[in-house]
């Protein structure tokens, strides 16, 4: 019952998704979708590529990235190919956010101008949350996150010691520069979590939170 219900709630949020981006591209000629890793999107973007849309005129790139290699078995830019960008999804444009760089530091600069080219403003950004209370590449534990909830800049290299990879994420001021925010969950523990986060205002503490007040269409399922 409960992979049925989050495999109903992907469809929904898949067909929310093509909808915002056939609704942007009416107005505009191209339109760009900001999407997120880990296990819980796999369902959803399955659902997506399945979706009737003009993808030739749609940009696809990543919340946040490990700095691995592209067919490592944890990078969100193989799960992306392996998923999303199948059958008439195929035709659209992905920026990934990793580069040859040999850290993410060296590589931000080459990236970050990669991704500025993009069609923003975006027109929906996915956003997943962890146990933890992070969201894209924003861990409570990073010595980055003030930087990555106060810098203009669009990317920014993240060491975390929770974490075993060192990662680059999209700064939360580029992620608040899109049309729409859908926050996509799985599970009793994360909605404990969201109910924590909503219950103070402490970003530090639960990153998710710097999302809160801005207009969140919430999609979970136990």
């Amino acid at each position: 019952m409960s992979d049925l219900s989050r495999e109903h709630l992907a469809s929904q949020l898949a067909e929310a998704v093509a909808e915002a981006l056939r609704e942007d591209l009416g107005r505009q000629e191209r339109a760009l979708l900001v999407v997120s890793g880990g296990s819980t999107p796999k369902p959803f973007f399955t659902a997506l590529s399945r979706a009737e849309l003009p993808w030739e005129r749609v940009d696809v790139t990543l919340a946040d990235e490990r700095w691995v290699a592209e067919d490592a078995a944890d990078s969100n830019a193989r799960l992306v190919r392996e998923t999303l960008l199948r059958g008439p999804a195929e035709a659209a444009n992905f920026v990934p956010l990793t580069s040859d760089a040999a850290t993410p530091e060296q590589g931000v600069a080459e990236v970050a101008e990669r991704v500025m080219a993009l069609s923003w403003p975006a027109s929906v950004v996915i956003l997943g949350m962890g146990g933890d209370g992070h969201t894209a590449s924003l861990f409570p534990d990073s010595q980055e996150l003030g930087l990555a909830l106060s810098t203009a800049e669009p990317l920014v290299a993240v060491r975390t010691p929770s974490q075993p990879q060192p990662r680059i994420t999209l700064s939360a001021d580029r992620l608040h520069q899109a049309r729409r925010h859908f926050l996509h969950l799985s599970g009793e523990d994360k909605r404990s979590v969201l109910g924590r986060a909503l219950a103070g205002d402490d970003v530090r503490e639960l990153p998710i939170r710097a999302f809160l007040a801005c207009p969140l269409a919430i999609y979970w399922a136990p």
